[in-house]
């Protein structure tokens, strides 16, 4: 595999892995993914935290 491919599997790779580990910690918020150029360049995790009415 080409170094050019081989980069973009393992920014890929490594993509997938923090929005999956964000899922996992996340109860409540949102994940954007910001894309340029057909690539991703910026993941925004808000998480929310609720409160229940007492």
């Amino acid at each position: 595999m080409p170094d050019k491919e081989r980069t973009r599997e393992e920014a890929k790779a490594q993509a997938l892995a923090l929005v999956s580990d964000a899922l996992e910690k996340m109860q409540f918020g949102a994940i954007n993914l910001t894309v340029h150029n057909g690539r991703l360049v910026q993941i925004d995790v808000t998480q929310r935290q609720r409160f229940e009415p007492r």
